[in-house]
């Protein structure tokens, strides 16, 4: 009986009467050459590793060293030279001293603890770096590099005894609005020359939200609306809570809402009529386009101004929706209208993402954002634009209509330079701020008028 899978063959000589075997060597030749070349990847991968960590581990400076010590070798001896041979030899020297250096680069462990992970903007955050020595022996001198957003926080660490920490307090400047990621820690350890160095990064990374400033506003100028369960509108309906007259009966009218009393003095059927009462939803429309604020001081009265509006909201217990432009590819930016919501669940959710958001030449207008967020959000009771001194007031006029007549609409101009006040602008107020305390003083007035 045979098997395909035999490796041999088997030939009988019919002239001498005995059988002969010869074995085939094909599947021995296919496995000698599949282990030579896994042996060759394997030594091109550890040849790869050893020249990786080389290039971590050599600095600039390392090479311009190596290279003399190669030169002055090869050229200094061979020819005879001592100042070439000299150099060479005093730079390979150099080389061989640097390597103590290298030496318990990971014998750190680095904690960084922060104070606070929210914080408004000008108010500055400590952290504490806690480097310890891990390892059994004394850990030389080294440095902790801290990436503080798109900066760089250096901490010299000294000779470590085992099992001791070194701490440093580490101030990180909140100057400006923003979402700064902090760490992760990287461990530097080399010469003094800064020939060799070796680096171990830490995966301990915080995320510090930087909030925009915000001033405290009072609750009835929030929106101009001073009842906080609903505003009665002109639009009139069958069953609501705000009544407003009686009609004859028609077909399909609910027999619950026949006035029996009107109906027994006039000998006909009479229904009431309700005005249809509204919660009071505000929707606070910011501009993100490049052209539509004169500066940056322009932009950030104006996301103070609606974190400060938005929080007010939040607080009375109103349905609030803060809307920007959303980013709109390069292709498409005149076929696509986008806007983006940000989170509202809470006062520190809306400061959150209010801390994130920039200026961008790829949003949608203020016209475009004000139109779908009224399509969105068809409640709307009462709605703030914020834009900086750019935009001009038809431009305002026409963001504005996007809301029905019966929607308070109010525009924030912000911009730094402008003397506060009100106007009117058809059915629309305009309030013009120069700082962000005339806030609370316009929204005031305008609620008592």
């Amino acid at each position: 009986m045979s098997f395909p899978t035999e490796s041999r063959l088997t030939r009988t000589a019919t002239s001498t009467g005995y059988a002969r075997t010869r074995y085939d060597d094909t599947a021995r030749s296919t496995v000698l050459a599949v282990r030579g070349v896994q042996s060759w990847r394997r030594v091109r991968a550890i040849a790869r590793a050893v020249w990786r960590a080389i290039v971590d581990t050599v600095t600039p400076v390392g090479w311009v060293v190596l290279g003399v010590a190669v030169l002055g070798l090869a050229v200094g001896l061979p020819l005879g030279l001592l100042e070439f041979a000299a150099a060479g030899g005093a730079a390979l020297l150099l080389l061989v001293l640097s390597v103590p250096f290298l030496f318990s680069a990971r014998a750190y462990q680095v904690r960084l603890l922060l104070a606070h992970d929210r914080v408004v903007a000008g108010t500055p955050v400590t952290g504490e770096l806690v480097v310890t020595n891990v390892g059994r022996s004394v850990a030389l001198p080294g440095r902790v590099d801290v990436p503080v957003g798109a900066g760089l926080v250096d901490v010299n660490v000294p000779l470590l005894r085992p099992r001791h920490d070194f701490r440093e307090k580490v101030v990180i400047p909140t100057a400006a609005r923003g979402i700064i990621t902090v760490g992760p820690a990287r461990t530097v350890r080399g010469d003094p020359l800064g020939i060799l160095t070796r680096e171990a990064t830490w995966e301990d990374t915080h995320t510090l939200y930087v909030h925009p400033v915000t001033t405290a506003l009072r609750s009835t100028a929030a929106g101009f609306i001073r009842d906080l369960e609903g505003s009665a509108s002109r639009t009139i309906v069958d069953a609501d809570f705000s009544f407003h007259a009686l009609r004859p009966y028609v077909p399909g009218d609910s027999p619950r809402q026949i006035h029996w009393k009107s109906t027994a003095k006039t000998g006909a059927l009479m229904v009431r009529q309700y005005e249809e009462t509204r919660r009071s939803r505000m929707v606070i429309a910011l501009a993100l386009g490049e052209n539509e604020y004169a500066s940056d001081d322009e932009f950030e009265l104006a996301v103070s101004a609606a974190a400060s509006i938005g929080i007010r909201g939040i607080r009375d217990g109103r349905d609030v929706d803060v809307v920007v432009g959303g980013e709109v590819p390069e292709f498409a930016r005149r076929a696509v209208r986008t806007i983006r919501e940000l989170t509202t669940v809470s006062t520190r959710t809306l400061l959150d993402d209010l801390a994130g958001i920039d200026r961008s030449e790829r949003v949608n207008p203020l016209r475009d954002v004000t139109s779908l967020a009224a399509e969105t959000h068809p409640d709307v009771s009462v709605a703030f634009l914020l834009c900086g001194s750019t935009v001009t007031p038809a431009q305002l006029q026409s963001a504005s209509l996007a809301f029905s007549s019966e929607v308070a609409v109010a525009a924030l101009v912000c911009a730094p330079s402008a003397e506060p006040g009100i106007r009117r602008l058809g059915s629309m107020s305009v309030l013009s701020i120069g700082l962000l305390d005339d806030l609370r003083h316009l929204l005031a007035k305008g609620a008592q008028s």
